[in-house]
């Protein structure tokens, strides 16, 4: 049974409180001080790639030895030491090590609650044609977070919405921004959609489909009855 719709203010206020407090509660509890989720997803997805290009490669291996310092050093909270060997990294003449490094510049500038500079960083990584498109997607949905609040909802659902549909790997990150997109320009129909359509995708994280499974609901579209799996919350 559908939620009987509050208004939009508090509406919006909600949905976009609820999705800003699901993503820092996990990356921090993920990844600690340091919000680097987007980072090691993108290294978990060309780990294999890199390691192969570089298995005989010295240098490659010596940046991903100096890759693999910057993590440690920022797990113990020193962001201040690992800014000189990642800004080496960045420079680096191997795209994934430089890419990493330059998502992890961003992700630091998102702690110290620097939005601007971390979208700078992050629109970088996105316009770079020399980057394979997984790292520039990714990026973009960083910079669009980041820059959310000061940005036209039309400019957010055109950015992203490519990204939205189901199959695409940054269905989910992207789905969400879109919808409250939606939501802001009064498109309820369409945001519901694209939340049931979320709730229905089995490859999305459970608490990300359970949040879909209400959204949708509270704007009286019942994605329940396709997704029996989901566990309530």
């Amino acid at each position: 049974m559908a939620v009987t719709p509050t208004t939009d203010k508090a509406f919006l206020r909600e949905v976009d409180e609820e999705l800003r407090r699901d993503q820092a509660a996990q990356l921090w509890q993920r990844y600690g001080r340091v919000m680097i989720g987007a980072v090691v997803a993108g290294l978990l997805a060309f780990g294999g790639y890199l390691i192969w290009q570089n298995y005989n490669d010295q240098a490659a291996g010596a940046q991903g030895a100096k890759l693999t310092g910057v993590f440690e050093t920022l797990g113990k909270g020193d962001v201040k030491a690992a800014e000189k060997p990642l800004a080496e990294l960045a420079a680096s003449s191997s795209d994934g090590y430089a890419a990493s490094a330059r998502f992890v510049q961003g992700d630091i500038a998102l702690q110290k609650n620097d939005l601007k500079g971390a979208a700078r960083i992050f629109g970088a990584i996105a316009n770079d044609t020399g980057l394979s498109p997984a790292f520039r997607n990714l990026a973009l949905i960083r910079q669009t977070n980041a820059e959310f609040d000061t940005l036209k909802p039309e400019t957010v659902i055109a950015r992203l919405k490519p990204l939205a549909v189901k199959g695409n790997p940054w269905f989910g990150s992207a789905g969400e921004l879109v919808a409250i997109a939606y939501l802001q320009t009064n498109r309820r129909d369409q945001a519901g959609k694209l939340y049931a359509a979320m709730a229905e995708d089995e490859t999305l994280p459970e608490t990300l489909r359970t949040r879909a499974v209400q959204m949708a609901g509270t704007l009286g579209v019942d994605a329940v009855k396709d997704s029996k799996d989901i566990k309530p919350q």
